[in-house]
C-alpha cells in the first residue's frame, strides 16, 4: 500500500470515529433489549477512541501526529482576544452567571419550570448557549484565569 493510500485510509477511519457517536440516536429508537442498547451505545460513544487505534496503525504515528498538531493549532486559533473593555467585561460576567437562574429554579422551585413543560428543554439549551457565548465575550484573559483554576502549581 502506498503512503498516500495509507494516509487517506487512516483519515477515513478517523472520520468514521467522529461520526459514530451520532449513531446512538438510532440505537435509542431501535426495538432492542436495554442491555444491548447500552452496550452498543457505549461502543458508539467512544467511537473516536476506538477508531483512533487502527487509524494510527494504518497511517503511521508521524502522520497522526501531523494531523493532531494541525487540529490543535486550529483550536488554539479560536481563543478570543486578550484585553477587553469594562462594558464587555460586565456583559460577559452577566452572561456567565445568567444560566445559573434556571438551574436554581429547577432545583428549588420546580413548579415554576416543571419537567413536563415543553419549553424546559429550550430553556436548558438557551442557558448552555449563553454560558458558552459568555466565554468568548469575556476574552482570552478570562480563559487564562479559568484555566489556572485547574492547575495546581
Amino acid at each position: 500500500m502506498s503512503v498516500n493510500t495509507r494516509f487517506y485510509l487512516g483519515i477515513i477511519l478517523l472520520v468514521i470515529g467522529l461520526i459514530m457517536p451520532f449513531g446512538m440516536v438510532f440505537v435509542a429508537k431501535a426495538d432492542l433489549p436495554i442491555a444491548v442498547k447500552t452496550a452498543i451505545s457505549g461502543i458508539l460513544f467512544f467511537g473516536f477512541e476506538i477508531m483512533a487505534v487502527p487509524a494510527v496503525a494504518v497511517m503511521g504515528n508521524e502522520n497522526f501526529d501531523r494531523i493532531m498538531s494541525r487540529v490543535k493549532g486550529w483550536l488554539g486559533s479560536l481563543k478570543p482576544a486578550g484585553n477587553i473593555g469594562k462594558i464587555r467585561h460586565r456583559v460577559g460576567i452577566a452572561m456567565f452567571l445568567l444560566p445559573i437562574i434556571p438551574t436554581y429554579i429547577v432545583s428549588y422551585a420546580p413548579q415554576w419550570l416543571p419537567d413536563n413543560f415543553p419549553g424546559c428543554l429550550w430553556v436548558s439549551i438557551a442557558s448552555d448557549a449563553v454560558f458558552f457565548a459568555s466565554l468568548f465575550v469575556l476574552g482570552g484573559d478570562f480563559w487564562d484565569k479559568l484555566r489556572s483554576l485547574f492547575i495546581r502549581e
